[in-house]
């Protein structure tokens, strides 16, 4: 039966190796899950399993939730949930509260029984219906729609009210793992990994095994021990920030990304900004008319090794970039597209990461023309855009 699950993952354009497999079957021969004390398996448990063992990318989840479910329940088979669903039909108009006696004295089906019900359903039904038992509709008890009351059916539209679907129309969209999705520390972390260039340095605090075995052997036999200093990250990373503003909406994640980023450099630069780069950058908010950094001194400062990354929404006026006291704040002499363009120049390896989504920059003019000035080296922060940054870092 496996063989046939693996094979249909497979034809799911899952990245699903015979190493992998083999694991999952390990594991079942290990009874890392099993019969429960009625001797029934769970295949809950065995879907955990599975995911664990034979997806190794979150982004591919949904498209093995899809697959799991075609093989071990036929839901992709008995019941077409790619059919659209006529708006009319989902419109909730009445608002309908059944006292528990009523909600108890309601029946539900079984799975087969609910998903034979529904597709039985869409082949008959032919117009909007509200309040009632049977049809896909709004109100009512009826297991299909939204709005009303049933112990087990399956959503259609809405939101949800009473948590008792088994399953949700829309669900396999909202659900969806892909690699456009927002990130955690965690994942931004691995993200940042790929800029990695490591150097031994500092004191001797690591066992050096091969020198020490080599060192031994010519010593005939007696323990001869040698130590190399601790290899650490050797990048040097110059990050530049946007704060406040239109960035008060992406704190969150400018903040997870700050963080993960001060953990994995261990030679780490940061600088504030507002909108644009002008003449002066500052390190404290609380006292950032008070403790300036000429932009200038920051361009002297540091060499060529340093790798420059903006995070930024670079959504501002155009006349912010581009004219002489175009900053909001104060009269700044000369444009900042001067002063960004200074920056890239001094420090080739760049990029900039925008947390504002992807699908948006072509409506923000003030983000075209920032692209334009760094040669088009913007990437959106996603696990795919760090990756697509750190990558263009490192060459």
């Amino acid at each position: 039966m496996l063989i046939d699950f693996f094979y249909t993952l497979r034809s799911a354009k899952l990245p699903v190796s015979v190493k992998e497999y083999l694991t999952l079957l390990q594991a079942l021969q290990a009874g890392v899950v099993g019969p429960r004390s009625d001797d029934a398996w769970s295949l809950d448990d065995f879907y955990s399993l599975a995911r664990l063992t034979l997806v190794k990318d979150e982004r591919h989840y949904d498209r093995f939730d899809r697959a799991f479910g075609a093989y071990f329940k036929g839901v992709e088979l008995v019941a077409d949930f790619s059919r659209e669903i006529p708006a009319d039909w989902l419109r909730k108009i009445l608002d309908n509260e059944l006292t528990p006696e009523q909600k108890a004295a309601i029946g539900k089906m079984d799975w087969d029984e609910l998903m034979q019900t529904l597709k039985k359903r869409l082949e008959e039904q032919k117009e909007r219906h509200e309040g009632g038992s049977k049809w896909i509709g709004t109100g009512g008890t009826s297991p299909f729609g939204h709005g009303g009351y049933n112990p087990q059916g399956v959503r259609i539209g809405g939101v949800g009210k009473n948590r008792s679907a088994v399953k949700v129309w829309e669900q396999r969209v909202y659900k969806d793992y892909d690699d456009q999705q927002e990130l955690g520390t965690r994942n931004i972390k691995v993200a940042l990994r790929r800029l990695r260039k490591f150097a031994r340095e500092g004191h001797e605090l690591e066992l050096d095994l091969p020198d020490t075995i080599r060192s031994t052997a010519a010593n005939a036999g007696y323990l001869d021990i040698k130590m190399v200093p601790e290899r650490h990250n050797n990048v040097k990373v110059l990050l530049l920030m946007d704060v406040g503003g239109t960035m008060d909406e992406h704190i969150q994640r400018v903040q997870e990304l700050f963080s993960a980023v001060k953990t994995e450099f261990k030679h780490l630069e940061f600088y504030y900004f507002h909108n644009c780069v002008y003449d002066f950058m500052w390190k404290n908010n609380r006292r950032r008319f008070a403790e300036k950094f000429p932009t200038w001194d920051i361009i002297r400062k540091y060499n060529k090794d340093y790798k420059l990354i903006f995070v930024g929404d670079a959504t501002m006026s155009p006349y912010e970039i581009l004219q002489p006291g175009g900053s909001v704040e104060y009269n700044n002499e000369e444009p900042g597209a001067e002063w960004l363009q200074r920056l890239t120049h001094a420090f080739p390896r760049h990029a900039w990461i925008n947390p504002e989504p992807q699908g948006v920059w072509q409506y923000r003019q003030s983000i075209g023309i920032i692209q334009q000035i760094i040669s088009g080296r913007m990437h959106p922060l996603s696990l795919k855009g760090l990756e697509e940054t750190m990558r263009l870092l490192s060459k």
